[in-house]
């Protein structure tokens, strides 16, 4: 057997190729005699590597010249604090859209840090059906954009009732999965351990007018101002992460873009929303079907009592990874960008099988 399907939530499957030429780089990067975990980044072969991995960020996501591209190390958990201190000034409150795990986390950093509104609150299993009203005194409107460990994903911006306000997303789960409209955001972001290279680094698409706005009590390195005067070199870089971003920036493209990505994620997830609905005597998704998301299928057994069967039998064909976050259960299977058809294909394969060796005990 090749190498197994990985459906983890993240860190997910890496292109061969990208591993190919990281591995390549960590003993000798491009003939330089030094391995990239020894590369200065105040040379100009790290700065080669900075300037394409933004110029083609800047290229895959269409993004308008007003805004700022930056790579801030930490992951994503960070940018919970970090967009509230840079964008709510005194007097002023961040507005959040609370559909699951991460936007929740990021709301309550939020509360710790500076001053929340929750705008919406649901069950995990839906997004906002009718229009959000927005206060004044609300900075922004943030949602996140994809809720991996809920499965729920928006298909546009939310609904609010202020059509002059604006969005910050984490995008952190679909991030260069599809095309962005860029006209109403203040900033997007994020992690880049799902479509986009390996975890430790947070990607951030800040407009520049939003700049500027933290207080003199933020830490240089939460200011994102600081990070777009030194050309995201505030520190040492994660030099290796910043290569990986680069070397999938490079593979989206040759793959074919954005769109491709987004053409390629629709068909695989249909293709495993298709099974379950299919055999729903047998497999369950709790999740709306307008809610559901592209990325990371959520669902669980009917008799749940089969789930550590499943999930073993799974492993044993290759298919890893696919049991759900431990505060929902269940199982999920993540389908980010390098998943190829043939991974969703095995795996509802094995699931047809599984229910037909075990449905005599349901």
């Amino acid at each position: 057997m090749g190498r197994p399907f990985n459906f983890a939530a993240g860190p997910s499957m890496l292109p061969e190729s990208v591993l190919k030429s990281v591995s390549d780089a960590v003993i000798d990067y491009e003939g330089h005699g030094y391995s990239i975990l020894e590369m200065m980044h105040r040379k100009p072969p790290f700065e080669a590597i900075l300037l394409e991995l933004k110029s083609r960020v800047k290229s895959l996501l269409a993004v308008p010249d007003d805004f700022e591209i930056l790579f801030c190390p930490g992951g994503g958990k960070t940018q919970f604090a970090m967009v509230p201190l840079n964008l709510v000034t005194q007097g002023c409150r961040g507005g959040y859209v609370v559909t699951g795990t991460w936007s929740r986390m990021a709301s309550e950093e939020c509360r710790r840090v500076s001053r929340e509104t929750t705008l919406w609150a649901g069950n995990n299993r839906e997004l906002p059906a009718n229009v959000i009203h927005v206060p004044r005194d609300v900075e922004y409107v943030y949602f996140c954009d994809n809720e991996t460990v809920d499965g729920t994903e928006f298909k546009g911006l939310p609904a609010v009732d202020d059509n002059d306000a604006l969005f910050v997303s984490d995008m952190s789960s679909n991030f260069m999965s599809r095309p962005v409209d860029w006209t109403r955001y203040a900033a997007v972001w994020a992690g880049v351990q799902k479509n986009f290279g390996t975890a430790g680094l947070a990607c951030v698409i800040v407009r520049r007018d939003q700049l500027g706005c933290a207080a003199e009590t933020v830490p240089q390195m939460l200011d994102w101002s600081v990070y777009a005067r030194n050309n995201s070199l505030q520190n040492t870089p994660p030099v290796l992460q910043f290569y990986t971003a680069m070397l999938m920036a490079r593979w989206v493209d040759e793959q074919g873009g954005v769109a491709e990505m987004d053409r390629r994620a629709k068909e695989r997830s249909a293709l495993l929303y298709d099974t379950i609905d299919s055999m729903g005597d047998f497999y369950v998704s709790r999740i709306a079907p307008e809610a559901r998301s592209r990325m990371n299928v959520v669902f669980t057994l009917a008799d749940e009592t089969l789930l550590p069967v499943f999930v073993k039998e799974a492993e044993a064909q290759g298919l890893t990874n696919l049991a759900g976050h431990r505060s929902v259960g269940g199982l999920r299977a993540s389908l980010y960008n390098v998943m190829p058809m043939e991974g969703v294909e095995r795996l509802t394969a094995f699931m047809r099988d599984f229910a037909g060796r075990h449905v005599e005990r349901h």
